[in-house]
């Protein structure tokens, strides 16, 4: 769930309905990202402009935005390795709208139109990369080769954003209690269900005799509530069958006796 905890709550409910936007309709060959954690970074995949040396490409860049956002600009990276005049070997961007010519009322949108556009036509005179940028001014065709080497090589096809991330991440800002209260609803169902299990009615059990001798009988089982016709419930008692004692032991005994007395007669005759 994003926490947001570095920008104000003003700019924060603005960047989610702006991104939230951007997501429903995104501009041509840009779609952005959100990091779950924090709307203070913002993701974009670009597409490379057809007719240009990055066609066929996908870069990736991120926009830093600081606690004093929208006042002050958003800091431009790419993070895709790129040969431009104006974005620098460490993926820093270069561009006016993001320096000397921003404005507070310029949104995310125009930002990342203006970076794709610099992809089109870039600006060897103020460069940070100064090689690609000479290389432009003297020699067209040795710096398309170079930015098209690049892009070869660099900009495969990433992971896609996940769809509705976006949309996920803004109605978190709100509700956050969901998925808490049904894991606890869960629970509780779980240990209702543990506290009421009973035995099976066809288990055995023992009964201790006077005998000493043991006999099985059919364990007892609590009454099973049952719901008939318009909600009405009966209480099925179940039937306790009882074995009868047996008395052959008993006998046994009393014969036994009986054989041990003779025996004694006999010997004192």
């Amino acid at each position: 769930m994003a926490t947001n905890e570095n920008l104000p709550p003003n700019v924060v409910k603005q960047l989610a309905k702006e991104l939230k936007n951007l997501d429903e309709s995104p501009p041509e060959g840009i779609k952005v990202g959100v990091n779950d954690d924090d709307f203070s970074t913002i993701y974009a995949d670009i597409e490379g402009p057809a007719g240009t040396p990055y066609e066929n490409g996908l870069f990736r860049m991120k926009l830093l935005l600081s606690r004093d956002f929208p006042y002050s600009p958003p800091k431009g990276y790419f993070l895709t390795k790129i040969f431009h005049p104006n974005i620098a070997t460490n993926g820093e961007i270069c561009v006016n709208t993001l320096k000397k010519d921003w404005n507070p009322s310029l949104g995310l949108r125009h930002v990342l139109i203006v970076v794709r556009c610099l992809l089109i036509e870039p600006f060897p005179e103020s460069a940070l990369n100064e090689q690609a940028g000479k290389m432009l001014l003297e020699n067209y065709d040795e710096y398309a080769r170079h930015a098209r080497l690049y892009t070869a090589i660099h900009a495969k096809p990433k992971p896609k954003f996940k769809s509705g991330a976006i949309s996920e991440s803004t109605t978190a800002l709100n509700v956050d209690q969901s998925n808490t209260s049904v894991l606890n609803s869960d629970q509780k169902n779980t240990a209702v269900n543990a506290a009421i299990a009973l035995p099976s009615p066809l288990s055995p059990c023992s009964v201790a005799t006077k005998g000493g001798h043991s006999q099985e009988q059919s364990a007892a089982v609590a009454p099973v509530p049952e719901t008939g016709v318009g909600g009405s419930v009966a209480v099925a008692t179940p039937t306790v069958a009882t074995q009868k004692k047996e008395a052959g032991p008993a006998k046994a005994q009393a014969d036994k006796k009986k054989l041990d007395a003779r025996k004694k007669s006999l010997k004192r005759l």
